[in-house]
């Protein structure tokens, strides 16, 4: 049993998703990273896709109570470039604050739409999900909507 003030070790590995995006993710062991990459708990936190895979890194160990990461250097710099974290730090700026300022009407998002359109509801900024063929069709109607690809992790609290 871990007691305050005891060392945790934990491993910081260098993730990347389906779609290209390079990340960090800090797990107890690598059981305890595969454990998770099975039941789809790991998720990229740009776009929420589970397929991903470990980079090729150096190991880095955290440890509590320690006043540094613990750190050897990587033969090859896995980091985005600025320009690439510039992107994703405007992007998950933008998807925090339509989160803030919309009502999540989960999958009844065309109904409830379609009843602001037409008066049957007040209007306010809703965000949910849609097939294809329902934004087709809200689009076809007159009805603004703007798709936007947000991760899980931005929908659900923090643990």
């Amino acid at each position: 049993m871990q007691r305050p003030g005891d060392n945790l070790a934990m491993k910081v590995l260098d993730l990347q998703c389906a779609n290209s995006h390079a990340f960090a993710g800090w797990f107890a062991s690598e059981n305890d990273f595969q454990d998770q990459l099975a039941r789809t708990m790991v998720q990229c936190p740009l776009c929420g896709t589970s397929e991903v895979v470990k980079k090729l890194s150096a190991p880095r160990l955290s440890l509590s109570g320690a006043h540094e990461v613990v750190s050897i250097e990587k033969t090859e710099s896995a980091a985005p470039s600025p320009v690439d974290g510039a992107l994703a730090a405007a992007w998950m700026a933008v998807a925090r604050q339509l989160i803030a300022n919309t009502t999540d009407v989960g999958d009844q998002f065309a109904q409830e739409a379609r009843r602001m359109h037409y008066g049957e509801a007040q209007e306010r900024n809703i965000r949910g999900q849609a097939s294809h063929e329902e934004t087709r069709e809200l689009l076809e109607e007159g009805i603004e909507v703007v798709p936007f690809l947000l991760p899980a992790a931005l929908k659900e609290p923090l643990q």
